[in-house]
């Protein structure tokens, strides 16, 4: 996980417009998977890695959800 308040900036489609792109802050530990998916001409319109308190998500431009879940490590299993 990134610390909070840790961001990258990431060149995002712009999803309202018919061409266009714009420069966002991003969480640093998803920029790359944020980056990616505009790369590929997959939209995205919000998201957050949880800051480790919880599951993270993408929010796509057509309006459905990427869930980024909380792994676990063997020092964190009870």
């Amino acid at each position: 996980m990134c610390e909070w308040g840790t961001s990258t900036q990431v060149r995002l489609c712009e999803p309202r417009k018919i061409s266009g792109y714009r420069d966002v802050p991003v969480d640093s530990c998803i920029a790359p998977l944020v980056q990616a998916l505009n790369d590929a001409g997959i939209k995205t319109l919000a998201s957050c890695c949880g800051h480790g308190k919880g599951d993270g998500d993408i929010l796509l431009a057509d309006e459905r959800r990427l869930v980024i879940e909380h792994s676990t490590t063997k020092e964190e299993t009870p």
